[in-house]
């Protein structure tokens, strides 16, 4: 059993550190920037018009909400032979089955992206904080005219949005008295035990420091109740949305996001219930900066799948998802699916194999046997988790992070097949 106590000890991180990284947008792709607002004045006219009846027209009424995915209008760009597409739920984006996840690329090293796209990858998910904005930087050099832009989908994520809220709690949490403090951690603490999150298999460590934020999540959520008028609609939280998605813009050397993930690894139900979220995401997409509404989660992944059920409103959610934590989350993605939610698997490879040092980010040997078991077959460890993954129809697609050729072609061969999974 993973000792979470110790681990957050040994785990040093600043939520903060990438904000100061983050590099200036060139002259180039400024000039990109402004041919492509053709493409941002379509968008902004089509959004005004979806925008002219009440909230997200998808869920206008009853009938609307049992409108399936199949009535929904599908959007195919960039289809080649041999690769496999699937619905992205009711956005009707075929997306390729396994997606481009960007967060180690960088300018300096570009044919990765372009050989995935050569291949049929037509999803490209990007962040803020991946490789300290370079990689929304290496996008902006692969696809650097509106025509080559417009042949993908390009997916971000506003990585300020639950460090900003964090941050705006720890301020007052300071200036209260030990007894206060003391009251607010002991109710931090039950609320993370109830929501299940830690059970054996269900919670994992994908990279250092991982717990830190999760630590800040449940203080957060403990002080909402009496301080959360003070957080929750603070204009300062909103500047952050804003901010990170025009930053993003200019980085990515484009005019608007396909798909924009906020939260950016949402931790709890609370961060994804804040109202800003929808209010700021309807304002960005009547100024055609962005299509449709998602967040990423590592933690807690079924109440939050719940939780956007409820809400009605995220099209998209990108969640880790794989052969450990499954049994955890099979029912609520079948929900999900059904409601027209588009989901995409990330972590399938990160459960059994890690790019960290094993020490601070452990991966017992039970897990490579438990799928080993799953999938005799010889082929590289992290190919054989992504085709695991690739079975479960729930799913539009998988998320693989490339950074060479190699990994774009090994990667591949998981795409389209379909085989018998063994009992572990």
């Amino acid at each position: 059993m993973l000792n979470i106590k110790k681990l957050c000890v040994k785990f040093k991180c600043d939520n903060f550190v990438y904000l100061n990284y983050l590099p200036e947008i060139t002259d180039m792709n400024k000039m990109n920037h402004s041919k492509s607002l053709g493409r941002r004045e379509f968008l902004q006219k089509s959004s005004m018009a979806a925008l002219s009846v009440p909230i997200l027209n998808f869920y206008n009424s009853d009938t609307q909400k049992k409108k399936s995915q199949e009535q929904v209008k599908q959007e195919w760009k960039n289809k080649q032979e041999g690769m496999v597409y699937r619905q992205l739920g009711r956005t009707g984006l075929m997306v390729s089955e396994l997606v481009f996840g960007t967060e180690r690329n960088n300018p300096d090293n570009t044919r990765p992206v372009e050989l995935a796209f050569e291949k049929g990858i037509n999803y490209f998910d990007t962040a803020p904080s991946y490789n300290k904005g370079l990689a929304e930087a290496t996008l902006a050099k692969v696809f650097n005219t509106p025509s080559k832009r417009d042949k993908v989908f390009i997916a971000t994520k506003v990585t300020p949005f639950y460090t900003t809220r964090n941050r705006l709690y720890k301020e007052i949490f300071d200036k209260l008295q030990a007894s206060e403090q003391e009251k607010i951690m002991t109710k931090a603490k039950r609320l993370r035990l109830e929501s299940g999150i830690e059970k054996p298999e269900y919670f994992m460590v994908y990279w250092p420091g991982q717990q830190q934020q999760m630590d800040g999540a449940f203080i957060s959520d403990a002080m909402k109740e009496e301080y959360g008028d003070r957080v929750e609609r603070s204009p300062e939280l909103k500047n952050a949305i804003v901010k990170s998605v025009e930053e993003s813009l200019q980085r990515a050397g484009t005019d608007y996001f396909d798909v924009l993930h906020c939260p950016h690894a949402a931790a709890t139900s609370e961060e994804i219930r804040n109202p800003l979220i929808i209010e700021t995401f309807n304002e960005l997409k009547k100024q055609g900066k962005v299509r449709f509404l998602g967040f990423s989660s590592h933690h807690g992944m079924g109440e939050l799948i719940k939780t956007a059920i409820e809400l009605e409103y995220f099209d998209v959610i990108m969640l880790a998802y794989n052969v450990i934590n499954h049994a955890f989350l099979d029912h609520i993605l079948t929900a999900a699916r059904e409601k027209g939610i588009g989901l995409i698997a990330m972590k399938a490879a990160m459960a059994v194999a890690t790019p960290y040092d094993p020490i601070q980010v452990p991966v017992p040997e039970w897990r490579v046997s438990k799928l080993n078991k799953i999938i005799p077959e010889e082929m590289k460890l992290q190919v054989k988790a992504f085709l695991w993954a690739l079975q479960n129809q729930d799913l539009s697609a998988v998320n693989a992070g490339m950074f060479t050729e190699e990994m774009v072609l090994e990667n591949l061969t998981a795409v389209g097949r379909k085989i018998e999974l063994n009992l572990a």
